[in-house]
């Protein structure tokens, strides 16, 4: 069967990615492993219809996350569907680097994630962090549907609010206040992976990516790539405790107009980071001021 997947997807992904599709999808269906195959090369299944349709599924060029509806972040377990975008080892950098800056394992800090999607960023930081609280934004309801999921499949508690930041309209559910506003909480980290790609940009784009993930948690118009940015910062310069930081990731063509951005509203100590594919994609700011 894996030399099937090699005949069938070898020119469409190259031999690496197919390999990782194959035993991706052997342990999802069979829940058998990698190293449990290599032990048993002979191993064979009575039921070769599931990873028939998942190979029938990958010619199509839909995404192997959202065949399986389960991916990895952060050495975590995800659910994930076409209502989420697939987290991405970009973002898992973005993480890691927020966790390289404290030591708060029983700190009770607060943190929000704006856009939350899947509810990678916020989940991760949950289990990290289990004394801080935790707080995650998105529009969409179906989003947030699967995000709770995830809090639940992860065994972490974090309080999830379906609203438009562009629109702040967002109400939590509190037992001392009903409806206290989310612009009315004073965190110590903010953090979003908002929109970033501009549509002109849709043409560089591998089309298992633009015909299957979200576009609304993808893309912004061309004469105003930057509106997240915008209204997340000044939200950050209001609701951001004293010396509280403000962590993006960003688009890799756009980094001089963020860093633009963050020190027009005052921030201070601003750092540029790229990714592992040495790509401008990550921008931390500390707030200056009360």
């Amino acid at each position: 069967m894996q030399h099937t997947f090699h005949q069938e997807l070898d020119v469409l992904y190259g031999k690496e990615e197919v390999d990782s599709f194959f035993f991706m999808a052997i342990d999802a269906l069979y829940h058998v492993s990698r190293m449990a195959l290599a032990l048993k090369p002979n191993y064979t299944v009575d039921d070769f219809n599931p990873i028939l349709n998942v190979l029938e599924l990958l010619k199509q060029e839909k995404p192997i996350q959202y065949i399986l509806g389960e991916t990895e972040f952060c050495g975590l377990p995800f659910k994930v569907n076409g209502h989420t975008l697939i987290p991405r080892p970009e973002t898992e950098e973005l993480v890691e680097w927020i966790l390289s800056e404290f030591n708060i394992q029983n700190s009770e800090i607060k943190i929000l994630d704006i856009g939350t999607g899947s509810g990678c960023i916020a989940i991760a930081l949950a289990k990290k962090w289990p004394k801080a609280s935790v707080y995650a934004l998105d529009v969409s309801a179906d989003a947030l549907k699967m995000a709770k999921q995830n809090a639940a499949l992860n065994k972490v508690e974090v309080v999830f609010v379906e609203a438009d930041i562009l629109g702040m309209q967002g109400k939590i559910p509190s037992a001392d206040e009903p409806r206290l506003k989310l612009n009315e909480l004073k965190f110590d980290i903010i953090v979003s992976n908002p929109p970033y790609v501009r549509e002109l940009e849709k043409q560089y784009m591998k089309p298992n990516v633009l015909n299957n993930e979200p576009h609304l948690a993808l893309f912004v118009k061309d004469e105003n790539p930057l509106v997240f940015y915008k209204t997340i910062t000044e939200f950050a310069v209001r609701n951001l405790s004293k010396n509280g930081l403000l962590f993006f990731e960003i688009n890799e063509f756009l980094a001089k107009d963020t860093i633009q951005l963050l020190v027009a509203n005052h921030f201070s100590s601003i750092e540029l980071k790229q990714d592992i594919f040495k790509k401008d994609r990550m921008i931390k700011g500390v707030k200056t001021g009360d």
